[in-house]
């Protein structure tokens, strides 16, 4: 079941398709509905092809058809930002500071954006890497192999924060200060953060525990047990990634539009 709150938000961004004139075929499914089957999938995990049509969802091959094309035309990255724009304006986004990690995920199937884990015994797996503010909001989520260093990401996250208006005053994208982990330790990315205008906070390697930045950077490792609460970001079953980035995406939506009604 969608809420109300939540379809009112993401109806006005979803394509129109105009039905045929001509050979016009079975209806459409109503998009709700679509979306119903959607989110059956992504909070349970179940697999497409035993999504219950009993409840109305449509078949699995429909909801997957319908998932692929509203990514394609960036409809989860548009309610995402909306949400954000609603938080800000509500004042429930900590710009003082923003924090990165990164999660390991089995792709047991395999498929671009996988690779071996080195700290895995080199299994077949993805990287979810997340950027949240100071609370724990999900500002940018992204989609890598197993393979790939954390800091890797480092810039393409902070690239990604969307311009987030609500206020007055300049649309902000820029944090105050970032926190990382010492798998973020190096002057390059340093001075890229410096360049951006932001106060890079990482831990050093080398140096014993207690830097104290784990006091603020546990949000974002709430932050990805609440995506990974998702069962079907848990275990990385699509070998195509775009699919995969879709979930992630429109859980990253779920959990804004949460923050927001509570």
């Amino acid at each position: 079941m969608v809420r109300d709150s939540l379809w009112e938000r993401i109806e006005p961004l979803l394509p129109k398709v105009e039905r045929r004139t001509h050979h016009p075929g079975r209806k459409r499914l109503e998009g709700r509905k679509v979306l119903c089957g959607i989110l059956f999938v992504l909070h349970t995990g179940i697999a497409w092809e035993f999504l219950p049509q009993e409840l109305g969802f449509g078949s699995g091959m429909t909801c997957w058809r319908r998932l692929r094309d509203w990514h394609e035309a960036g409809v989860w990255d548009r309610p995402h930002q909306v949400l954000l724009i609603e938080l800000h304006a509500a004042g429930k986004l900590d710009w003082s500071r923003a924090v990165i990690d990164g999660s390991h995920v089995w792709a047991l199937k395999g498929g671009p954006k996988s690779g071996p884990s080195p700290v895995d015994r080199a299994r077949t797996g993805s990287k979810h890497h997340v950027l949240t503010d100071g609370h724990g909001t999900p500002l940018a989520v992204s989609l890598t192999g197993g393979n790939r260093n954390d800091v890797s990401q480092l810039m393409p996250l902070l690239d990604a924060v969307p311009p987030v208006r609500g206020r007055v005053g300049r649309p902000r994208r820029r944090p105050d200060h970032l926190l990382a982990d010492r798998g973020y330790d190096h002057d390059k990315y340093r001075r890229l953060v410096w360049a951006k205008g932001i106060k890079p906070l990482i831990a050093r390697r080398g140096t014993p525990h207690g830097s104290g930045l784990g006091v603020h950077r546990y949000v974002v490792e709430r932050t990805i047990a609440l995506l990974h609460w998702f069962r079907r970001l848990r275990i990385r079953w699509e070998i195509r990634d775009d699919i995969h980035e879709a979930f992630l995406t429109l859980a990253a939506a779920i959990i804004c539009w949460r923050r927001l009604v509570r």
